[in-house]
């Protein structure tokens, strides 16, 4: 493989990243306030894709520079997502009635 093929790929590769996050972010921003619990939960699956990739990368690594990024991707997407279901969680607990008697 030659230098021009591998800065193609590159190149490729940051076409892609760039593409989606302008998609995500127009998506994102056009959500209404009420859709947003279900949407966090939607991201949560993303978020576990992404720890599975991140352990891809983390088993697939060769070098001790690419284990350390393998490892800083699976605790932050493992971060990520566990966050997202105690924000999830949270936010459900908003729509529940209240245990409080009408006494009180």
């Amino acid at each position: 493989m030659d230098y021009t093929t591998t800065l193609l790929t590159g190149f490729v590769a940051l076409y892609i990243f760039m593409l989606a996050a302008f998609t995500g972010f127009e998506i994102i921003g056009r959500v209404p306030a009420i859709l947003h619990t279900p949407l966090m939960s939607g991201s949560n699956f993303i978020h576990g894709i992404v720890v599975v990739g991140a352990l891809w990368a983390l088993i697939n690594a060769s070098s001790l520079a690419e284990q350390i990024i393998g490892f800083t991707g699976v605790l932050l997407g493992a971060g990520n997502a566990a966050g997202g279901y105690v924000v999830t969680e949270r936010m459900l607990q908003m729509f529940k009635p209240s245990n409080k008697s009408a006494k009180e």
